[in-house]
């Protein structure tokens, strides 16, 4: 299998690059840079056209070497200039091409340093893309290491579309550690210690609890067939989706996995309104997968 990263000289400039090639430590998989030119119909047909794009295309090849050759990797990186109607669908055509099973993008330079910001490349990859998608956070760093944790944001449609048995797969095949993640967001005045934030606190503590259950159950069935080690569970409390999903500890070569919500189709990836929450606030990487076929 196969992983594409795209590359922007103008957009994001290498973080894309630094979470793919730190993906690519971590699988083992071929990796694939590439820069996507959009291009009209016009192309075959315009001769003024086919050399402005193929001048295009050499600049952005420049860039791209230049890219990664400041990596100083020793990973084989084949670098590809693709033309298409637009960067999602060149994307899209690639992992179809190469049998890819991820696409690695990134945030978007208007976004915060340090978290994600869904561009519109970004944002329709996400509501769209047949393969995984993960996404590095504006001014991801290069790192020697690879993935060293696969957190799961576990809630909404995550019980019904197996995504604890999905990342325990890719545990086993990655050879990281697994953690479960589940978040609670409460409105301020319900910690004011009132008869309404006693009561509240009682429906927090019911919630963890059949949280916990729900976890545990899934963990049992996907440990019928999958060796599993220890996992943690824990769980992210705040007055907002900031504090929730800071309340927790993250630490460098963590990657958050995001399952697709209800409302998507089948075996594509859609971000779901919770999930899109959680990956505005998280100081790491996220992977989106897409719902099971079945």
């Amino acid at each position: 299998m196969t992983i594409i990263a795209g590359f922007s000289a103008s957009g994001q400039g290498s973080a894309p690059l630094h979470l793919a090639v730190q993906l690519a430590r971590t699988t083992g998989e071929k990796l694939i840079a590439t820069t996507v030119l959009e291009t009209g119909p016009a192309l075959s047909s315009d001769h003024v056209e086919r050399e402005y794009q193929s001048h295009r295309a050499s600049q952005s090849m420049r860039s791209l070497e230049r890219a990664v050759g400041e990596m100083r990797t020793d990973l084989d990186i084949s670098l590809v200039i693709h033309h298409s109607a637009s960067v999602p669908r060149g994307l899209m055509e690639l992992t179809t091409e190469h049998n890819a099973d991820v696409v690695v993008v990134g945030s978007s330079s208007s976004g915060l340093l340090g978290r994600i910001a869904l561009g519109s490349v970004t944002e329709r990859l996400v509501h769209t893309a047949k393969v995984a998608v993960a996404i590095a956070p504006r001014g991801y760093p290069l790192s020697p290491l690879p993935v060293q944790r696969l957190t799961v944001a576990y809630g909404g449609a995550a019980d019904t579309k197996k995504l604890i048995r999905s990342v325990a797969e890719l545990v086993t095949q990655w050879r990281v550690q697994m953690r479960i993640a589940s978040f609670t967001v409460r409105p301020p005045q319900m910690f004011g210690g009132s008869i309404e934030s006693s009561a509240e606190d009682l429906v927090t503590e019911q919630w963890v609890r059949q949280t916990e259950l729900a976890v545990r159950s899934q963990l049992d069935e996907a440990r019928a067939s999958i060796e599993i080690a220890d996992v943690d569970l824990v769980i992210g409390s705040g007055t907002d989706w900031s504090q929730a999903v800071n309340d927790i500890a993250w630490k460098s070569g963590d990657l958050l996995v995001l399952g697709s919500g209800a409302a998507g189709p089948r075996a594509q990836v859609f971000l779901g309104s919770a999930a899109s929450k959680i990956l505005r606030h998280v100081p790491v990487p996220v992977m989106i997968v897409p719902s099971p076929q079945t």
